[in-house]
C-alpha cells in the first residue's frame, strides 16, 4: 500500500490570490497540487493553461503539480505543461490518436504519466501490458468531467476495486487516484476500495480552515491503514 496523498484541485481555489492560496493549502498539509485543465472542446468548460503552472513555480511553489488534461488533442498541451513545471501529466485515452506515443512523449519530458477514466469509459485499455508498464498513475473520475462541485458517483467504488486488483496482480508501481466529489464523509470508503491519491476541490478550498479539513481526511485514512500498521508492529515484536 502506497502512502496516501491528498491533492487539492486549484479549480476551487481563489484565483484572485492563487499563489497565496496554494501556499496556504500546502502549509495545511496537502501533498500534491492538482490542475484540472479543460479546453471547452473535450469537455464543456474552459479553465487554465500552462502559464498558470509556470506562474505558480515562479511564485515559489515546490510541491508536486499533477496535471489532468481534459483536452483533445493532447500532445501539444502535454509538452507545454511539462515545460511549465508539471510533475505528472494524465490524459484520457480516447482523447489521443496514439496512446503509446503520447505516454512516451510525456515520459521524454521527464514527467510521470497517467491515464484518466471517465465513469463510463471502458477499462479494456488497461488490458495492454505494454501500456500498464508505462503508467505511473491511473486516475478514475468519480463525477462526469467538466464541472466542479459534483457529487461522488457510488459505482466508482466497484471500479476502484477492479483497478486495484489489476495493479496488485501485475505488481505494477502505479498510483491509483480518484477525482470528483471526495470529502470527509466518503474518503474512507474510497481508500478502502483501493485508492491512494484523493483529488478534492470544494471539500477543501470552500472550507474556512484548510488544515482542519485535511486533518479530518487523514483521520479517516488512518482507519484504513490501522490493520497494516498493527500487523507491522506485531511482526517487529516477534
Amino acid at each position: 500500500m502506497k502512502e496516501f496523498l491528498i491533492a487539492p484541485s486549484i479549480l476551487s481555489a481563489d484565483f484572485a490570490r492563487l499563489g497565496e492560496d496554494i501556499a496556504k493549502v500546502l502549509a495545511s498539509g496537502a501533498d500534491v497540487i492538482h490542475f484540472d485543465v479543460m479546453d471547452n472542446h473535450y469537455v464543456p468548460n474552459l479553465t487554465v493553461g500552462s502559464i498558470v503552472c509556470k506562474s505558480l513555480r515562479n511564485y515559489g511553489i515546490l510541491a508536486p503539480i499533477d496535471v489532468h488534461l481534459m483536452v483533445k488533442p493532447v500532445d501539444h498541451l502535454a509538452i507545454a505543461f511539462a515545460k511549465a513545471g508539471a510533475t505528472s501529466i494524465s490524459f484520457h485515452p480516447e482523447a489521443t490518436k496514439d496512446i503509446a506515443y503520447t505516454l512516451a512523449l510525456i515520459k521524454n519530458e521527464s514527467c510521470k504519466v497517467g491515464l484518466v477514466f471517465n465513469p463510463n469509459t471502458d477499462l479494456s485499455y488497461l488490458n495492454n501490458i505494454k501500456i500498464m508498464d508505462k503508467l505511473d498513475i491511473i486516475l478514475l473520475m468519480s463525477v462526469n468531467p467538466g464541472f466542479s462541485g459534483q457529487s461522488f458517483i457510488p459505482t466508482t467504488l466497484n471500479t476502484l476495486y477492479q483497478v486495484r486488483k489489476l495493479i496488485d496482480k501485475g505488481d505494477y508501481d502505479i498510483r491509483l487516484g480518484v477525482d470528483g466529489g471526495i470529502n470527509i464523509t466518503n474518503i474512507y470508503k474510497v481508500a478502502k476500495a483501493g485508492a491512494d491519491m484523493f483529488v478534492a476541490g470544494s471539500a477543501i478550498f470552500k472550507q474556512p480552515n484548510y488544515k482542519t479539513v485535511i486533518e479530518m481526511m487523514r483521520c479517516e485514512l488512518v482507519k484504513v491503514l490501522s490493520p497494516f500498521i498493527k500487523d507491522t508492529i506485531l511482526r517487529k515484536n516477534k
